[in-house]
């Protein structure tokens, strides 16, 4: 858990921005739940695993003692969305298209872009089954990266039944189904040997891993693979339909058919996503078809589908890449306004005031020091311009204009000093 210091805050709020800007012009709405769940909640929807790294909170008053937890911190987006869907469902629109963006908390190991309270990025629809959801989330999630700088991505695609009906094929156990996909899920990390490795140590037969990765070969190799089920089969023609929906969008030339995809949630029940990035280690989003969460709440089927942008690993890549526009503001102002002595503090103000209504972000100096003394001040904040008051100016009605960069200066009247610096803003690029 970290301060985020100035700089911080505007990159952040730029990522935040953008994503949010490109939600919308799909059509989705904002979202907002509480930090706090019942943890009744959120207990069994993420897997043995993730019910580990639930922050849980104690009981409070009469019930302290008993050391037992009643709430919890949110784990994810997708599991309140779920709850609100369930509990507003009359005042909901069929289908209902959400974004949300706030924190959640995880008690993981810290890592290098992993922490334990983080900011997701999430987009949802629910209420329809059709492959078109899937293909506007993934060109949803596609316009974002291109237009948050990211060039080489790439979205991988799979399916769970996909997943279930190769296993199986293969001979794996169902109690063994979901350690098999823990283990799968980890072939971009820890290679196909570690992968083999690992299976045997969660106890599926060597002949049943042999038989699941050539059907993973032939699937690649977008070549038949026998033995799957009615379910597979339909499974492939789901991933078929959202590639054809994809056609003409960002996503289109991005989309890769993975079938060791499988990400750890328990609630996935369709076509899974996950986003990567050329040259680097892990995903920076995922997502997939969640059609049975909210029946868990409500009793009522109703299809769900959703992806969620990590924002602290987005950041984290765009910092070490230098991806950030130049424009993005570093400093906490454009203009500061110094004074000689206490007396012109109310001038100061005025013209601050006249200055913001033009448009200027304005920094009033709030101490009478020495002129130098403020000038400095502004020159290490990085703020380009200093509107000096003096009895002069004062007395006149102007007020003189130092750039720091140029290491010139000019006079204007006060009510036009702010177009000035506007303009001179304007100009330096």
């Amino acid at each position: 858990m970290r301060d985020f210091l100035p700089e911080d805050v505007r990159r952040r709020e730029h990522v935040i921005v953008v994503i949010k800007r490109v939600y919308e012009r799909y059509g989705f709405e904002p979202l907002e739940t509480p930090a706090v769940e019942n943890l009744e909640t959120l207990l069994g929807k993420y897997g043995d695993e993730g019910n580990q790294l639930i922050y849980k909170i104690l009981k409070r008053g009469e019930g302290e003692a008993s050391g037992e937890a009643d709430l919890a911190l949110r784990y994810d987006l997708t599991v309140p969305l779920a709850r609100v869907v369930a509990h507003h469902h009359a005042k909901l629109p069929r289908l209902f298209k959400r974004y949300q963006i706030q924190p959640v908390w995880r008690a993981d190991r810290p890592a290098r872009g992993r922490f334990r309270e983080f900011y997701q990025c999430d987009v949802d629809a629910l209420g329809s089954t059709s492959p078109v959801i899937e293909a506007e989330l993934c060109a949803a999630v596609a316009d974002a990266m291109v237009e948050l700088g990211f060039a080489e991505f790439s979205i991988r695609l799979n399916h769970r039944q996909l997943l279930t009906s190769m296993l199986n094929a293969s001979g794996i156990t169902e109690t063994l189904h979901g350690a098999a996909l823990v283990a799968l899920d980890k072939e971009d990390k820890i290679g196909v040997d570690g992968v083999r490795q690992e299976l045997a140590q969660r106890g599926v037969l060597p002949e049943s891993a042999r038989s699941l990765f050539a059907a993973i070969g032939a699937l690649r190799d977008r070549a038949p693979v026998s033995g799957l089920d009615e379910t597979g089969v339909a499974a492939l023609a789901n991933l078929d339909a959202i590639e054809t929906m994809a056609k003409g969008t960002q996503a289109e030339a991005r989309l890769r058919r993975d079938p060791s995809l499988a990400r750890g949630l328990s609630y996935y029940t369709g076509a899974i996503m996950e986003v990567n990035v050329a040259d680097l280690a892990g995903s920076l989003g995922g997502g997939g078809r969640y059609d049975n969460l909210v029946g868990m709440f409500s009793g009522q089927q109703i299809p769900a589908c959703g992806f969620s942008l990590g924002l602290e690993r987005i950041l984290v890549v765009m910092s070490e890449r230098g991806m950030f526009p130049a424009s993005l503001a570093t400093t906490p102002a454009d203009v500061m306004v110094a004074v000689f002595d206490a007396a012109g503090l109310p001038h100061a103000m005025r013209v601050a005031g006249q200055m913001r209504e033009a448009g200027l972000r304005v920094l009033v100096y709030p101490d009478a020091d020495k002129i130098g003394k403020q000038i400095k001040y502004a020159d290490g904040r990085g703020i380009p311009f200093v509107a000096l008051l003096g009895a002069d100016e004062i007395a006149k009605g102007d007020v003189t204009v130092k750039n720091l960069a140029a290491q010139s200066q000019q006079t204007h009247s006060q009510s036009a000093a702010g177009a000035a610096i506007l303009e001179a803003l304007k100009n330096r690029g």
